[in-house]
């Protein structure tokens, strides 16, 4: 399936899915080197974007990816931001996470 295809189909109804595209920002600290990004230790926000049931879904997902690749997301109320956005992969059976970033900052 193109990825026109996939989009219109979604858009028009024929592509069913239970869940949601969001893109989650996350302020926090990398914890360890990750594999396959090149983020330096410290301070940092993290942004992904997820398939999900819904914007708590969405927050617990990047909160556990996060974790799972060195990434400790911050305990503040404001440290997690949620968007709806549009998807640039389609959905799949189950909730995924993709196109992970990072960007570095320093605190003063």
């Amino acid at each position: 399936m193109g990825i026109s295809d996939w989009k219109l189909k979604l858009r028009y109804g024929k592509l069913k899915t239970p869940f949601s595209h969001f893109t989650v920002l996350a302020d926090g600290k990398v914890i360890k080197e990750m594999d396959g990004f090149d983020c330096p230790k410290g301070p940092a926000w993290m942004g992904i974007k997820v398939w999900a049931i819904d914007c708590g879904m969405a927050i617990d997902m990047a909160r556990v990816i996060g974790e799972d690749i060195g990434f400790k997301v911050k305990q503040s109320h404001d440290s997690i931001l949620v968007y709806d956005t549009a998807p640039e992969e389609p959905p799949r059976d189950n909730p995924y996470g993709y196109d992970i970033k990072f960007t570095p900052y320093t605190e003063e």
